[in-house]
């Protein structure tokens, strides 16, 4: 037996281990409560009453007020690398109960989230310990990426990316395809509906946020503007602006604390 079918085995042993699922489980309420949080932040700024940045930063920066909110934060970071763990290994060796293009797609996305996972982690660790951000946010990132050769198309991919990901979102709330990610009883019974009505508002709002974000990174494209592309909280921003922006806004915030719940309902019916 040579050294890779030694890691997969171990690999494998680590992903079906009890452990993990604990692990994972703290990641997905860690991933609710952010939610939940965010859900507050983008109502404030329909009411006009905080100054809070309505993304998962702002999140984790709103968490950073007191000490619970410090302590979970540190909670937060480690289930998130139990989720980088997670979805790393099935990168790598799950999803073997397909085969073909679909057996690459689901890898593929699986790797994805390893990114999502570990910017959250870091996100939740350089909260914590109030180290200032280096960045100069999504603004500057786009102004450095439309300095490289062919910048203005790679931002252009950007947002085609990221409205690719939005309708994925929308797609599996609407079709309800989440429910994979739950046990039977996460999915039937009086509770059962509420989780698949949570899911379902809450990855089709995800999925709205996400368009604007790449309708916006299409638009800096188009006009070679950096400054037209947005984050999270500048995008909110932008909706508030329109025609009936606020009802719009007060819709999303509704999705993103269903989406929440639906979160610690996937932790306690976890499906792997």
């Amino acid at each position: 037996m040579n050294a890779s079918t030694h890691a997969e085995q171990a690999g494998r042993r680590a992903d079906n281990s009890e452990w993990m699922d604990r692990a994972v489980r703290v990641g997905l309420v860690s991933y609710g409560v952010v939610h939940l949080v965010l859900a507050w932040l983008t109502l404030q700024l329909v009411i006009g009453g905080g100054g809070g940045q309505a993304s998962n930063k702002g999140a984790m920066q709103e968490l950073a007020q007191n000490s619970i909110g410090l302590f979970f934060l540190y909670v937060a970071a480690v289930g998130f690398l139990a989720l980088v763990a997670w979805q790393a290994l099935e990168a790598i060796w799950g999803h073997t109960d397909e085969d073909g293009g679909k057996l690459v797609l689901k890898r593929s996305i699986s790797g994805g989230k390893v990114v999502l996972y570990g910017y959250l982690a870091y996100s939740c660790f350089k909260t914590a310990i109030g180290a200032s951000s280096s960045g100069g946010g999504t603004e500057g990132m786009t102004a450095q990426v439309m300095k490289l050769p062919a910048g203005q198309v790679l931002v252009g991919l950007i947002g085609v990316g990221v409205l690719v990901t939005a309708g994925f979102l929308v797609y599996r709330g609407w079709k309800e395809k989440f429910l994979s990610k739950l046990d039977t009883q996460g999915k039937t019974g009086k509770d059962g509906k509420a989780y698949v009505l949570a899911g379902k508002v809450g990855y089709i709002a995800k999925g709205v946020a996400l368009a604007v974000i790449g309708v916006l990174f299409l638009f800096a494209a188009f006009t070679h503007d950096a400054q037209k592309s947005a984050g999270l909280d500048q995008a909110l921003h932008k909706v508030l602006q329109q025609p009936f922006g606020g009802p719009v806004l007060v819709v999303i915030a509704i999705g993103f604390a269903c989406y929440g719940v639906f979160c610690f309902a996937w932790a306690r019916h976890l499906d792997r």
